[in-house]
């Protein structure tokens, strides 16, 4: 957090950033709203509300604030656009990852821009909240926001009124989640990020549309998908993984956590399943994993990859790891750049303040890296045979043949 002993380095960045964006607020009073606003999310402030930022900054009163989140003629897209350019010059590595998921806002009362009682995966049950979809980018050197949408519900979208109270665009019809995500996958590929990879949670990995807009953008993903996930030609893909030899399951750490290296028991199989081709030779395959809990063998999650030919195991598995980024960049943004304390109904308003705490979120991030390279150098399916087959290190499904029979015994 910023104090008054920041260095000279620290403000000269800060400022480097400001006249990075700067061009897109316009006149100079509103560009120093911008700036104290950002300073204000950065600093030691106890609660992020009107008041105590518009004291942080030393302005008498939280009206120039407020003026700036909901009068003040500026876009938040073209600021969100300004961001990933940031993080893609200073976080970009050839082997990016996207990280989609949502996360919830508290809030009373009915007004606010789509606000309902509904599941709150922040809260762990259903609140009265606002439902923000975002994505994060995540590499080896730091994870930031760079992009967000308000998940606005049908009660929302089926009354215009009340989307023009709340200043909600015309435009804006109902989408689902995975549609929101899918839309801002596509605006990353368009932006200078560097991307290899997405991955997100089981609520969009299990939605078809997103993952086939993936394989037709031709980028990788790993995503997770509920146990019921049917695989093609498979099954379910629980049961697909009971019938996986003992020592088709291995020790691999999906990377670094809090506590160390997250190790788990990982299986992963070739799906048989291939439909891109360049000539004769496949330029991508389909892979299906599962990564089970060492000391709680019966927690199991599930995921679907789709991955470039020659890319091992180890590969996927970092990537699923990487899936974790977001929750952190959640955490941070909320408890340092008050990403969930704003005081605003409306949906531009909402757009504003969430894109300036991003932003904020993005320069500590940017910070920290730049920092740490300084200081270093249910009915199991009959088969034929087993399918699982071990080729060139990793393992396979055959497709069937012959008379079916049940999986229980091994080739």
């Amino acid at each position: 957090m910023i104090d008054d002993l920041a260095d000279a380095t620290w403000d000269r960045e800060l400022d480097d950033l400001f006249l990075r964006i700067g061009h897109r607020f316009g006149p100079a009073d509103l560009r120093r709203r911008m700036r104290d606003y950002v300073r204000a999310l950065l600093g030691p402030v106890g609660r992020k509300n009107g008041w105590q930022l518009a004291e942080h900054a030393g302005h008498r009163t939280p009206d120039g604030l407020q003026q700036l989140l909901n009068g003040a003629t500026w876009q938040a897209d073209a600021v969100r656009d300004d961001l990933q350019t940031y993080v893609a010059d200073n976080l970009g590595e050839d082997g990016g990852v996207p990280i989609l998921d949502d996360t919830g806002f508290i809030k009373k009362g009915s007004t606010s821009a789509g606000v309902q009682r509904q599941y709150s995966g922040t809260a762990g049950r259903t609140e009265n909240c606002q439902i923000g979809v975002f994505a994060a980018y995540a590499t080896s050197l730091g994870r930031a926001l760079v992009d967000r949408e308000l998940y606005l519900p049908k009660s929302w979208t089926n009354d215009r009124e009340r989307c023009r109270a709340a200043k909600i665009p015309d435009e804006r019809v109902f989408a689902t989640k995975p549609e929101l995500a899918r839309a801002m996958v596509l605006r990353a590929l368009a932006s200078p990020l560097p991307i290899a990879w997405v991955t997100a949670d089981a609520a969009y990995g299990q939605e078809w549309r997103f993952r086939r807009m993936l394989e037709e953008t031709a980028v990788g993903y790993v995503l997770a998908v509920p146990k019921s996930q049917q695989v093609p030609r498979c099954g379910r893909i629980d049961h697909l993984f009971t019938q996986a030899p003992d020592e088709a399951w291995e020790k691999r750490s999906c990377g670094d956590g809090a506590k160390g290296p997250r190790v788990y028991h990982w299986a992963a199989v070739q799906l048989p399943v291939i439909e891109d081709f360049d000539g004769e030779c496949p330029t991508h395959h389909r892979w299906a994993l599962a990564r089970r809990s060492i000391s709680r063998p019966d927690e199991i999650a599930y995921y679907l990859g789709y991955a470039p030919a020659g890319t091992g195991v180890d590969q996927l598995v970092r990537v699923a790891g990487r899936r974790w980024a977001i929750e952190e960049c959640f955490q941070a943004a909320k408890n340092e750049c008050g990403l969930d304390e704003y005081e605003v109904r409306r949906y531009v308003g909402w757009m504003r303040h969430v894109t300036l705490a991003m932003l904020a979120h993005a320069f500590l991030a940017v910070t920290a890296a730049q920092a740490a390279a300084k200081g270093d150098a249910e009915t199991v399916p009959p088969w034929s045979r087993s399918p699982w087959r071990k080729s060139a290190g990793s393992w396979q499904l055959a497709p069937r043949t012959g008379p079916a029979r049940p999986f229980a015994s091994t080739p």
